[in-house]
């Protein structure tokens, strides 16, 4: 099993303490913005940004004072003559109209930015609207992503709380050296795809600290990425964490060099997950590792699903990603579910290099009704204490 190598946080916090000393302050009020809630400060913080950016110090800093901010779709583009500080002491919230942001990808975008350190700060992207919308049955437009990622290296993200996006909250994509910490992201169990982070495409990413309560996947990893890490997070409600869904394409990059440790999930659609369509396709996952977690009264706390298949409309075939090295050790807590541990891979292509490690999970009516784990097509072992019995 590979070992990932953590991102360095204290070394790249006394990097930007050095560069303060030489630093310049772009506070976005200077250029126009008003924390009255209700004026459009859109143009004021793209304005403060661009000078901030363009700016030749070692390090610029743009300000966003106490009060609340109304802004609609925005790109923050690099890359920049210095390296990036964003405080945020104030709240960001999206006009009340979902409309404003429904159709756009994003609401926030950080677009080439290397070096960029964010610090505190809440966004309110008030989704409600639209997922009522989208509950209705309605012609409602697909929704954006609160903050997006794309093709940034070397960024920090610490003390963000994310409120009620319209889909994911924050989205990662080719992407390289993230550290995100003391986040917290919050949306109701009930409102649809709101995902807490999704990477995709990425490497050398690290969550940690971090509590995460959303409608859908606490963290979800697509295609593409590796070396990422995911400690002390607190996942609930919504559908744990979860690699995947893999396998959409035929021709697909795959996922390695996963851990996930130290966590909680409470009162979860599912605790740790591997996930990928039933259909042809060259992806992969290997080399992840789950260890060191709590789970509490969860309804799927272990699950590798190779017939993933969320509307029941796909054809009856088998998964041709390739799950393996595949470990989850020391699990305990409560399951939901009669059935604590599922391995059901697919029957052409078996998951490989699969073992259970000291696992004690136990259903919640246990008085009633026993234990179980269930396998189809697993290949591995179990090791020291298993329970419920390993079916490996």
């Amino acid at each position: 099993m590979s070992k990932v190598v953590p991102f360095s946080c204290k070394l790249f916090l006394v990097a930007i303490a050095i560069k303060l000393s030489t630093s310049t302050a772009y506070n976005v009020v200077d250029f126009g913005a008003r924390g009255d809630g209700k004026t459009d400060s859109t143009s004021s913080f793209l304005k403060a940004w661009n000078a901030a950016c363009n700016s030749v110090v070692p390090a610029a800093v743009m300000v966003v004072p106490k009060g609340t901010f109304l802004v609609k779709s925005i790109s923050f583009t690099g890359p920049c003559k210095s390296n990036m500080k964003l405080l945020i002491h104030g709240t960001l919230i999206a006009p009340n109209d979902y409309r404003f942001l429904g159709s756009n990808e994003f609401w926030i975008m950080f677009y080439r930015v290397n070096g960029l350190s964010i610090f505190g700060g809440t966004i309110d992207a008030k989704g409600s609207s639209l997922w009522s919308c989208k509950s209705g049955g309605n012609n409602c437009p697909y929704g954006a992503r609160s903050i997006s990622f794309q093709s940034c290296n070397n960024v920090l993200v610490s003390g963000l709380k994310s409120f009620n996006s319209q889909r994911v909250h924050i989205s990662i994509n080719g992407c390289w050296n993230m550290f995100l910490q003391k986040m917290k992201i919050v949306a109701p169990s009930r409102s649809p795809n709101t995902d807490g982070i999704h990477i995709e495409s990425s490497t050398g990413i690290t969550i940690s600290n971090s509590n995460i309560g959303t409608g859908d996947d606490c963290i979800s990893i697509g295609p593409g990425s590796m070396k990422l890490r995911m400690d002390k997070i607190s996942c609930g409600p919504g559908h744990g964490i979860s690699i995947g869904s893999l396998g959409r394409n035929t021709r697909e990059h795959g996922v390695q060099d996963v851990n996930v440790t130290n966590s909680i999930f409470e009162k979860t659609e599912n605790g740790v997950r591997v996930k990928s369509w039933p259909r042809a396709s060259d992806g992969y996952a290997k080399n992840l590792l789950f260890k060191n977690l709590v789970m509490k009264n969860v309804s799927n706390p272990i699950i590798i699903d190779q017939d993933y298949c969320p509307h029941q409309s796909c054809s009856p075939k088998n998964s041709g990603v390739t799950v393996s090295q595949v470990r989850f050790e020391s699990i305990r807590g409560t399951s939901w579910s009669q059935k604590a541990v599922t391995l059901r891979c697919s029957s052409t292509n078996p998951c490989r290099g699969i073992e259970l490690k000291n696992i004690d999970l136990t259903y919640i009516n246990h008085l009633k009704k026993p234990t179980l784990s269930d396998c189809e097509n697993a290949r591995g072992f179990c090791a020291g204490f298993v329970f419920p019995k390993g079916c490996l």
